[in-house]
């Protein structure tokens, strides 16, 4: 069994954050792996585990992206593949799910994939439509947003916690699911898992290994476009509470005054 889990390299959420000509500006202090995505390498290592598969670990994106495959094969995961192009920059979720889809199919070269594993969103776009788009890519039934999920008879069996509702829903194997934060608590790489994933290969690829066109990619292929942005404006009308024994009272007389609690 093979199991791809997609990743995102994405800016620390601590540092500045801002848009440069439309897009995300990737420079602004040290980058890591999308929080979410680790729920993601998590499940597919318990899987993994439980069913002998292999795990890759799959990433698109600039020289540094490479670090989030290092973390997920610090994690456990058994070997990395960084699609690494410069006619990529400024892709959207469109031309990015089709570089990807593009690279399971090249891992599929090895052998079957049999499941796709991606978290839920990425923490600087936040759109939610990776999973959805790479599975139409792919051409495979998809399971969304699930927060436990068991491989059985050849299927896929996950659920999904909803605000009023809770779903338990099966696909044929191969399928790609998404995962929530919900679903596990992402392991902590040991030491010893950190010094193995040196050892481990990455393999690194461009658009002409996997044969997409770089027009259907980059700021010249996006469907997308970001017309006006401007930055955050400052807070207006803070209240500011100096401590003087009494700010815990205080606090809470503000927040029935204005009727937050």
């Amino acid at each position: 069994m093979r199991i791809v889990v997609c990743v995102k390299h994405v800016p620390d959420l601590m540092a500045e954050r801002r848009l440069v000509d439309g897009h995300v500006d990737r420079d602004q202090g040290d980058g890591t792996l999308n929080e979410l995505d680790e729920n993601a390498v998590e499940a597919a290592l318990v899987l993994a585990a439980e069913h002998e598969a292999e795990v890759v670990v799959l990433t698109v994106g600039p020289d540094d992206a490479v670090d989030a495959v290092r973390r997920g094969l610090q994690m456990g995961a058994d070997r990395g593949v960084h699609v690494l192009d410069d006619a990529l920059a400024g892709s959207d979720v469109f031309g990015t799910a089709t570089v990807l889809a593009a690279a399971v199919r090249h891992v599929e070269e090895d052998g079957p994939v049999d499941l796709v594993l991606t978290g839920m969103a990425s923490l600087d776009g936040l759109t939610s439509m990776l999973p959805a788009v790479l599975a139409a890519e792919l051409g495979l039934p998809q399971l969304t947003l699930a927060t436990e999920l068991a491989l059985t008879d050849g299927s896929v069996q996950v659920r999904r916690d909803l605000d009023h509702a809770t779903e338990v829903l099966r696909a044929p194997l191969p399928a790609l699911v998404s995962v929530t934060d919900q679903s596990n608590d992402p392991r902590y790489p040991a030491f010893a898992g950190i010094m193995a994933a040196r050892k481990k290969p990455v393999e690194q690829l461009s658009l002409e290994d996997l044969g997409v066109d770089a027009s259907f990619v980059g700021a010249q292929g996006s469907r997308t476009e970001v017309l006006d942005a401007a930055e955050r404006p400052p807070r207006e009308n803070r209240v500011l509470i100096t401590d003087e024994g009494d700010a815990g009272a205080r606090l809470a007389a503000y927040l029935v005054d204005h009727k937050l609690v």
